[in-house]
């Protein structure tokens, strides 16, 4: 066992838990933080995907009490409950269709240094422009979601895709722009990631189970802890921000590493 490999590997692990639900792209800053390590995951990137089940996780442990109640009033069939579940559901399909017909095109074209630092820029500019139209909000409360809000939100979240873009920051804009509150898009957005990051994570084990050696499930095991504990301390300060402030600071700092990113491979190069 590389205990440096491991090492590697809680860090990595860290870094998802702390950026998987802020606007700057967890996926994204794997890559970089992973290229900047020299941390191989294989072409599969079967470790970037799973250890973000950790964060996942940690939703679930934070809201349990909001889980259990959806849980309880859907088989109780509470049109509410149902109604939200609904929504959660066709939020969560274009992402379905999308990853299944490109997902592998994807990660082999696009998981890159470069594409990370123009998406980061791109990105941090479209949230400052969101941003300045102050955009009005009718619903407060992301369990009262509609069915066309979340598709409108579901469709956004295939933009993150492509690395550096942000699941978070697509889903979090996208419900703004459907008339969501700030609060309730960030709250819809934590809601959405747990049956998306469950099926792509359960997708790429299948898809790769063969392939995985001792050493990668030691890695993904270590990432999978590190980002569990890490994202316990992101949620909730996350919401609490959100309600009250801008993105602003989230798109600036996009911008600004992913100029910084450029600027380094051109040295390099």
């Amino acid at each position: 066992m590389d205990f440096i490999y491991l090492l590697q590997s809680f860090f990595l692990g860290i870094v998802e838990g702390l950026t998987e639900f802020l606007p700057i792209s967890s996926t994204g800053h794997l890559i970089l933080f992973g290229d900047l390590l020299h941390f191989s995951s294989g072409d599969s990137k079967v470790f970037e995907v799973v250890i973000q089940l950790g964060a996942i996780l940690a939703v679930c442990v934070l809201y349990r009490e909001k889980i259990i109640q959806l849980v309880k009033g859907i088989l109780g069939r509470q049109a509410e409950d149902i109604n939200f579940a609904i929504a959660v559901l066709i939020a969560f399909f274009p992402a379905v269709v999308l990853g299944l017909t490109v997902v592998g095109p994807i990660k082999h074209l696009l998981f890159t240094p470069t594409v990370v630092a123009i998406a980061l820029i791109v990105g941090g500019f479209i949230i400052l422009a969101v941003e300045r139209k102050h955009l009005a909000s009718d619903t407060e409360e992301f369990t009262r979601i509609s069915w066309k809000q979340a598709l409108g939100v579901g469709l956004a979240q295939c933009v993150a895709m492509i690395p550096g873009t942000s699941r978070s920051a697509a889903t979090i804009i996208g419900g703004m722009f459907a008339g969501l509150s700030r609060k309730a898009a960030t709250e819809f957005s934590f809601f959405l990631a747990i049956p998306t990051m469950l099926g792509a994570t359960a997708y790429d084990l299948l898809k790769h189970r063969n392939d995985l050696s001792l050493a990668q499930i030691d890695s993904i095991a270590v990432g999978f802890v590190a980002a569990f504990i890490s994202a316990l301390f992101v949620i909730k300060p996350l919401v609490r921000f959100v309600a009250s402030h801008s993105l602003n600071v989230f798109a600036w700092y996009r911008i600004i590493l992913g100029a910084v990113i450029l600027g380094i491979l051109q040295f390099v190069k």
